[in-house]
Formats: C-alpha cells, structure tokens, sequence
C-alpha cells in the first residue's frame, strides 16, 4: 500500500492518473463533501460490493482523517487489489491542503 497527502493526489491526477477514488464513509458524511468522480462504498459495505471493483486498477481509498481508508485498503490488499493508495488524512487534510472552502464536520 501506498499513501498519499491530498497535495500527492493532486499532482497525480494532474499528471494523467485515472485511479478509482474510492470513498468509504457514510453517506451522510459522503453528502457534506466529497471529492468529484469517487464512488462511495461505505466501509462496512466493503465485503459484500467489493466486486464492483477492479482489482488490477488503481485504488485510492478515501476518509474523514485517513483512519478508516488505511484499513479499507488493507482489507482490499488481502482480497488481492495489487495497487492500493490511501488518502492520508482524508478529506480534512484535503480541506486543509487544497480547498479551504470543502465543507468541513
């Protein structure tokens, strides 16, 4: 597994990367703010929708602080996902490091 600061992800995309930006709070959090173009698969939804997942893409996992997607992503790890990123620090980190303006909770 890989982690990336919400700055990493920037340039990542930025630079052609199309990862799978994989949301795993809840909907009422994912409703607040969210990033554009991430799926939400709140993370005790993870084991019975993971097959709507492409193990052989680029995954991102995404939280509140980066908790929760640290261990989505572990979790997607054992089940053989072979290119893992987490979002550290979530979107508060994302609040803080690239738009101020992100509703925040």
């Amino acid at each position: 597994m890989r982690h990336f600061r919400p700055g990493d992800l920037v340039s990542h995309l930025k630079n052609g990367a199309a990862p799978i930006l994989l949301d795993v709070r809840e909907p009422w959090e994912y409703a607040i703010c969210h990033l554009p173009g991430t799926v939400l698969i709140p993370m005790r939804d993870l084991p019975a929708r993971m097959h709507e997942l492409n193990k052989q893409a680029e995954t991102v996992v995404i939280c509140h602080h980066g908790v929760r997607s640290y261990h989505a992503a572990r979790y997607l790890e054992t089940l053989g996902f072979g290119d893992v990123i987490n979002l550290s620090g979530g979107m508060a980190a994302w609040a803080d490091e690239v738009d101020p303006a992100l509703p925040r909770y």
